[in-house]
């Protein structure tokens, strides 16, 4: 079976869906945009419901007032290390899309789905650049969208460090033993053949 980074999957797949993890440590080391453009590329080609493509990312760079900003919408917990990230970005997705042949836009009911796949589009992609990307739902659910100026139908739907893997020192001490990469419940707790069990 695939092993890698002290992880071992149960059936053989590719090596870089172990290699993928969420660190927190980060060197602090400046990103340029042409480089974090072409994780944004990737996310391009995430499929989606009707091609309607519903992701939306927002992004600042380290050592920018908007760094800054995005930084400050993170809990405290999430900006103790996230200060060291070369990037911070939020994910959002718009909740309505116009299909081919119509004139008016309806609800899409995978918004949050298919940007989760662009999302995924995008870990992968700066993994095989030597990035590191560390998803967040800790921060201000009720700043964030004013002070991103989110139009109407968007969700914001979680934050995003951007870095290089840095030492576990640079952690505040309680973090410092959970900078690992965990593991995942076995498929067959989540693959069922048939649909769920009768419940007696």
């Amino acid at each position: 079976m695939t092993e890698a980074n002290g992880r071992k999957a149960d059936h053989e797949i590719d090596p870089i869906f172990l290699e993928r993890w969420s660190p927190r440590a980060f060197t602090g080391e400046a990103i340029s945009e042409a480089e974090l453009f072409r994780l944004f590329e990737a996310a391009r080609w995430a499929p989606s419901t009707y091609n309607s493509q519903p992701w939306r990312f927002l992004y600042a760079r380290r050592g920018t007032t908007e760094f800054d900003k995005f930084l400050g919408l993170l809990i405290e917990a999430n900006q103790s290390w996230a200060k060291n990230a070369a990037a911070l970005v939020f994910v959002v997705s718009k909740k309505s899309f116009t299909p081919p042949g119509q004139q008016a836009p309806i609800d899409s009911y995978s918004h949050s789905f298919d940007t989760g796949a662009a999302w995924a589009y995008l870990a992968i992609q700066a993994l095989k650049l030597g990035w590191a990307t560390h998803g967040m739902g800790g921060f201000d659910h009720s700043r964030a969208p004013v002070e991103l100026n989110l139009p109407p139908e968007h969700r914001v739907e979680m934050a995003l460090a951007i870095g290089r893997k840095g030492d576990k020192s640079v952690l505040p001490e309680g973090l410092q033993a959970r900078e690992i990469p965990n593991s995942r419940f076995p498929v067959v707790q989540f693959v069922l053949e048939g649909g769920f069990p009768k419940i007696e």
